[in-house]
């Protein structure tokens, strides 16, 4: 069998980035990672998938943290007069106890961006699209918008059959072994009625770094 390994993780400080950036000793690790986690659960329940949350980046000084949040609708997060920030601002600086500087940066292509595409999958399922036609038309928004390949796998019971099977879609080249290759890689699970959890598995391949 061959050893799967998380496409990001793999190419750290090649062509990607540390979603955390912080030093800490072995007594503060422990309480630094799991604020890291407590404040990115909360983006995520908070905002959902209405929002379109790509990632989110955290940084910290000894006085302050930065936490830029990457998103397709800007709006849905600031909210009317800026209210909707202001109060997910509250909310993280009560989980750090530390001033904190809430950055809200706009992706310019969602349909580029593994995980926002891997959720817009889910929400087709969910409103219960064909997987394949879901696959099929998500690839191809993908590929028009300038990737270099795609590869789209589905599991779980399809189509509410009684056993669980895996699908995949592969559209272009996704050389997922080589290092220079600069792949994202996101994952997403909907709800299918009456046929449990389904998961959805996306890499896109976007070109090789020099």
């Amino acid at each position: 069998m061959g050893q799967k390994v998380n496409p990001i993780s793999m190419r750290l400080q090649v062509n990607k980035d540390w979603r955390s950036k912080w030093f800490a000793n072995k007594r503060d690790y422990r309480s630094y990672l799991t604020k890291d986690l407590t404040v990115r659960r909360l983006i995520e329940t908070k905002l959902g998938s209405r929002a379109a949350i790509n990632k989110v980046d955290i940084e910290r000084s000894p006085n302050l943290v930065n936490v830029t949040v990457h998103t397709a609708k800007a709006g849905v997060v600031i909210g009317r007069g800026g209210q909707g920030a202001q109060e997910l601002k509250a909310q993280i600086e009560k989980i750090y106890g530390v001033p904190t500087r809430l950055n809200i940066e706009e992706v310019k292509k969602p349909e580029m961006q593994a995980k926002l595409v891997a959720e817009n999958i889910a929400n087709q399922i969910e409103r219960r699209i064909a997987f394949r036609r879901a696959m099929k038309a998500t690839a191809g928004a993908t590929m028009r918008s300038g990737a270099k390949g795609i590869r789209i796998q589905i599991s779980g019971r399809l189509g509410g059959a009684d056993m669980s099977r895996r699908e995949k879609t592969i559209e272009g080249s996704v050389p997922l072994h080589t290092i220079r290759a600069d792949v994202d890689y996101g994952y997403a699970r909907a709800v299918y009625p009456g046929a449990g959890i389904i998961g959805i598995k996306v890499w896109i391949y976007k070109g090789e770094t020099k």
